[in-house]
């Protein structure tokens, strides 16, 4: 969803820069955008190891991920030709669904707030898998879900670690440049194409090579 659906990764970087700010810590936001990746409990026991309990760490998750939603809510769309994507998919009877690490509160809140929740039939988010990316747990899932052969996923991804989720699961790729470049993503063999926006592919062609 971050950065896939809606260009929102920025907004996770800065939320996190104010948060770790407010723990004592300056961090560049080039340092933010290299190092605070993944699930964020996870992040902050990679990075911290023991400093935090498991109390705090969660604290701590959740108060950057009211922040995020704060200054995101009034700035929420989707990224640009994606609503065409969805509807076209959804007429074809396209079984398509959602692998985030995002809190549900974050996944309800561009659902519900974009009005496409009538598009999926699977989500899975944070709370559902053990394992972040770039173990392919989550990815795993949302095929289980929608019973579809992992063979048979087109995963559309953002970042390297989701190209190698990907990859690292079975599926195809297409990666949409919102915040990495396409020289990022050399040397995975699960990407078809990189694409600036879901204007660039006609989802049709893509899956009938699936």
């Amino acid at each position: 969803m971050d950065g896939t659906m809606i260009d929102n990764m920025l907004v996770h970087h800065r939320a996190w820069q104010i948060q770790m700010q407010k723990e004592g810590y300056s961090y560049a936001l080039t340092e933010i955008i290299e190092h605070f990746h993944g699930k964020n409990l996870e992040i902050l026991e990679r990075l911290f190891g023991e400093k935090y309990t498991e109390v705090e760490r969660l604290r701590i998750s959740n108060d950057k991920e009211k922040l995020y939603r704060e200054i995101y809510r009034p700035e929420q769309k989707l990224i640009n030709g994606l609503q065409e994507i969805l509807a076209i998919a959804y007429e074809n009877e396209i079984p398509m669904g959602i692998g985030t690490a995002a809190q549900y509160a974050n996944v309800n809140m561009v659902l519900d707030c974009l009005n496409i929740r009538n598009y999926f039939d699977a989500i899975v988010a944070d709370v559902d898998v053990e394992k972040g990316k770039p173990d392919p747990e989550v990815f795993h899932k949302v095929a289980a879900k929608l019973g579809v052969s992992y063979e048979h996923c087109l995963v559309f991804e953002d970042s390297p670690i989701g190209a190698k989720t990907a990859q690292n699961a079975g599926m195809k790729a297409i990666m949409i440049t919102s915040t990495h470049k396409s020289h990022e993503f050399a040397g995975n063999s699960s990407i078809i194409k990189c694409i600036n926006d879901y204007t660039e592919i006609d989802i049709l062609r893509e899956i009938a090579y699936i």
